[in-house]
């Protein structure tokens, strides 16, 4: 079996060379030159960056996390010498990238049913923890920890595009096995490009305590599987219908937090009615329902991002315009109607 040492990968962006030496490409770093030692010594031999110990000394908390190129894979960073974090494989040649790189288990927390197969071509498995954009929850957080302490590693962790849930999942992994500290952990979210509407990922992160060696021991090996049963449309449904009560109180008040429900934040909940019709659209039984029903999601999801703009409060204090808000709200409200009575409503 081919040594870890021999394995070629992936060099950090932009610098990569394409070696023909199969007839698949193979990336590998672009050699770097190295100053000649005086007559009579010899240098010592380059460690390899994987060969580093998985928790780096407290001087690494200054090392950034270092973006890749591979093909097929978004936003992909390498955090650590056993840490990765990017976006969803996209084929064959991604999974071969991340062979390459030397990954072994690969822990995605998006809702869309991973390429176990493909995974398994080259040697890693899969570990799926699905996780929404509001948050992680202890129990997912606890999950994402014991795989990455406990497999194979490298560890790959990804999202859909590797820019929010993704980094979110793979900060709580640095701090729980690389000994981040927070600080360092959301300037991580920050260079992945996680964006700020996003406060309950945020949260996760400068909340988050690693679970104790007990609380791992307590975790079941059934959650951590290949593949997680993930909502249905109907479980899903119900997501929407919740942020849809929070959105409807919100409008009720003057569309400002209502005084019985003061932690709400409206165009945090717009953003996530948005974000909960977008993993609709991508679940099978959606697709089963034809082009029609993903077209109303899609305008749904649309509509819902408007609302969340015209909730957004402006520079300097200045009110929000209540009139936009309100045709917001209202064209937002007619995307679910129209679609129960299409849908949902219809006899038989």
């Amino acid at each position: 079996m081919e040594s870890r040492r021999s394995r070629p990968r992936l060099s950090p962006a932009p610098s990569l060379l394409l070696v023909a030496a199969s007839a698949v490409p193979t990336l590998l770093p672009a050699p770097m030159p190295r100053p000649a030692p005086p007559s009579g010594q010899h240098l010592a031999p380059v460690a390899h960056p994987l060969d580093a110990p998985a928790s780096p000394p407290a001087s690494g908390q200054d090392e950034a996390p270092e973006e890749l190129e591979a093909p097929g894979i978004e936003n992909l960073f390498r955090l650590a010498p056993g840490l990765y974090s990017g976006g969803q494989p996209g084929g064959d040649e991604s999974f071969r990238a991340l062979a390459d790189l030397g990954v072994r288990t690969i822990i995605t927390v998006d809702g869309a049913s991973p390429d176990v197969e493909a995974a398994g071509r080259y040697g890693m498995r899969y570990v799926h923890v699905p996780v929404g954009y509001d948050g992680i929850p202890a129990d997912r957080a606890s999950a994402l920890v014991k795989a990455a302490r406990t497999l194979p590693g490298p560890i790959y962790v990804h999202c859909h595009h590797g820019k929010h849930r993704g980094p979110t999942a793979a900060a709580l992994c640095a701090v729980a096995v690389e000994g981040w500290d927070r600080p360092r952990a959301l300037g991580w979210l920050r260079q992945a490009g996680t964006s700020p509407d996003y406060a309950g990922l945020f949260d996760a992160v400068s909340s988050f305590e690693p679970p104790t060696d007990e609380q791992l021991a307590e975790v079941p090996d059934s959650a951590l599987p290949e593949r997680a049963e993930v909502p249905d449309l109907v479980e899903a449904m119900v997501g929407v219908d919740l942020r849809w009560e929070h959105l409807k109180a919100v409008a009720g008040a003057g569309f400002r937090p209502p005084p019985d429900h003061p932690d709400l934040d409206p165009p945090h909940e717009a953003l996530m009615l948005a974000e909960h019709y977008r993993e609709l659209r991508r679940l099978g039984e959606s697709e089963a329902r034809g082009e029609g029903f993903l077209d109303r999601l899609e305008r749904a999801e649309q509509h819902a991002m408007t609302l969340r703009d015209a909730l957004r409060p402006p520079a300097h204090g200045a009110p929000i315009d209540r009139e936009a808000a309100s045709a917001a709200f209202d064209a937002a409200g007619t995307d679910c109607t129209s679609c129960h009575a299409a849908f949902r409503d219809r006899a038989g």
